[in-house]
């Protein structure tokens, strides 16, 4: 096969305090505090970290008007350190704090969910935004759509569609171009099609807008790391994405170097091969092109299957043309091979460059050829790797928010107790989240969720419905535990 010059798809320069995102430069790395915005010491410190693990743009929550006045110490305080990092305030229910915030930092991030185009607020925060060469970020959230676009697209990629566009197109009439526009969701499929939809839609319109990747509510460990790596992966395959954030429950600055792993893994992509979406494609029904329902790891028998291996630099086209290539009937696993001897650097790679096979519905198997690793930790990956496209569920699935300054509980040690007692149970999601402002829509695929309501207390979900509220968070875990036996799904994996 003939290969050409990989490319990214066109986009503008928006200029982010002193990093410029846009095509014609490296994909830029970010990330977001977990501290209260309102505590400068705290903030200033876990900002200088993550400068520190190597991300130029910081991103802090401001809730409120406390928070979004606080952003002027931490602005000076990080300069007076020496830190040339972009600050980006994120604002969620409250116009008038985007627009306190739009005075101190580099970029304003708003969530189309929560703001109103009818009066006028959106014309003029960007106003302010031009006065002061503040960007702006247009970000969509799976779980936080308007209503009226709930009522009338459902919490759909194409609704997810519909609400940033609408602001897109504000954004053009008024002639403002600084934008950055996101669709995020905890469903790798749900974002990918998001993503997709939204560049056609752009292109449509001849809008050339930078676009941030994220998924949202990863997790922690190495599943949080497949997960945020299969979405983003599937995306900067065909060239999309000018800046990420990978998304985990841990320390922020640890998830820098994973979105640094991906940036440099396909900035070294050579060549490229016709990209070709199948028409199968659909974000809720998964639609396979083989009789195969259930996808295999390598050590699994696989005689029937027609092992393809991909040899070029541009390993997921090079597999998806083969793919196509052939007939809908022949089961196909897809095959790479890792010299990495680091199982984190083995998983990231192989979920970014295979996942979105599976995505697509076009693999049927999964051969990590990783020969630096135990076949233990490989078939561990391939699983991983499956369960974060959707097609196969070995283990506890849990939707968790990466924390910010909203959160109301200790998240990372909850996590960790959480999956203590619950992450040898068999095809379950449970959601635990910091705070309701995106909780309980981000998590609404989860069969349990854990959502705080308030400092030191905890609601509990059963698929969307409330169960119980205001727990106290001591009490929290062992009321989980008994919601999920009694709701039938404590059953233990083989």
């Amino acid at each position: 096969m003939n290969l050409s010059e990989f490319t990214r798809r066109k986009a503008h320069d928006v200029r982010i305090g002193g990093v410029t995102i846009g095509s014609a430069h490296p994909v830029a790395v970010q990330s977001m505090t977990n501290t209260p915005t309102a505590d400068t010491e705290a903030s200033v410190a876990q900002c200088e970290r993550i400068a520190d693990a190597g991300a130029g743009i910081v991103r802090l929550t401001a809730q409120g008007r406390r928070e979004g006045e606080n952003l002027e110490n931490i602005v000076r305080r990080l300069r007076e350190d020496g830190y040339p990092t972009a600050v980006v305030a994120d604002i969620h229910f409250v116009p008038e704090v985007a627009s306190i915030a739009a005075r101190y930092v580099d970029k304003v991030r708003i969530n189309p969910g929560n703001y109103r185009t009818s009066h006028g607020e959106l014309e003029a925060l960007i106003a302010q935004c031009r006065e002061r060469g503040v960007a702006l970020r247009i970000g969509v959230n799976h779980g936080s759509l308007a209503r009226r676009v709930f009522d009338e697209w459902g919490d759909t990629p194409q609704g997810m569609v519909v609400s940033a566009m609408e602001f897109l197109r504000v954004c053009r009439r008024e002639g403002f171009d600084q934008v950055v526009v996101s669709m995020k969701s905890s469903n790798t499929r749900v974002m990918v099609h998001a993503y997709r939809l939204l560049v056609e839609a752009m292109d449509a319109e001849g809008m050339t807008y930078p676009i941030h990747l994220g998924v949202t509510e990863a997790g922690n460990g190495i599943e949080g790391r497949i997960k945020s790596a299969v979405g983003i992966g599937a995306l900067m395959c065909d060239g999309i994405g000018d800046t990420i954030r990978v998304s985990l429950t841990e320390a922020p600055e640890n998830e820098v170097p994973v979105a640094q792993m991906l940036v440099d893994h396909f900035a070294r992509r050579e060549g490229r091969f016709e990209v070709r979406h199948p028409e199968r494609y659909h974000p809720t029904e998964y639609v396979r092109r083989s009789a195969v329902t259930v996808p295999l790891t390598h050590d699994e028998p696989h005689e029937a299957m027609r092992v393809v291996e991909a040899v070029s630099g541009n390993p997921t086209a090079e597999l998806r043309a083969a793919i196509l290539d052939m007939e809908d009937t022949v089961p196909v696993m897809v095959r790479r091979r890792y010299d990495d001897a680091d199982a984190v650097a083995v998983a990231v790679k192989a979920a970014a460059d295979l996942g979105v096979l599976f995505l697509d519905g076009l693999a049927d198997g999964i051969w990590v050829d990783a020969p630096q690793l135990p076949a233990e930790t490989v078939r561990d990956i391939e699983l991983m790797i499956l369960q974060a496209s959707r097609v196969r569920f070995s283990r506890t699935e849990y939707i968790a928010c990466p924390s910010c300054g909203r959160t109301l509980y200790d998240i990372e040690k909850t996590l960790a107790d959480i999956k203590a007692r619950t992450s040898h149970l068999k095809n379950l999601k449970i959601g635990v989240m910091g705070c309701i402002v995106n909780g309980p829509g981000e998590m609404a695929d989860a069969d349990y969720g854990y959502v705080g309501a308030a400092p030191g207390r905890i609601t509990l979900y059963k698929g969307r419905e409330v169960v119980e509220r205001n727990i106290p968070q001591e009490e929290a875990i062992e009321h989980l535990v008994a919601l999920i036996k009694a709701g039938g799904d404590w059953v233990e994996a083989e």
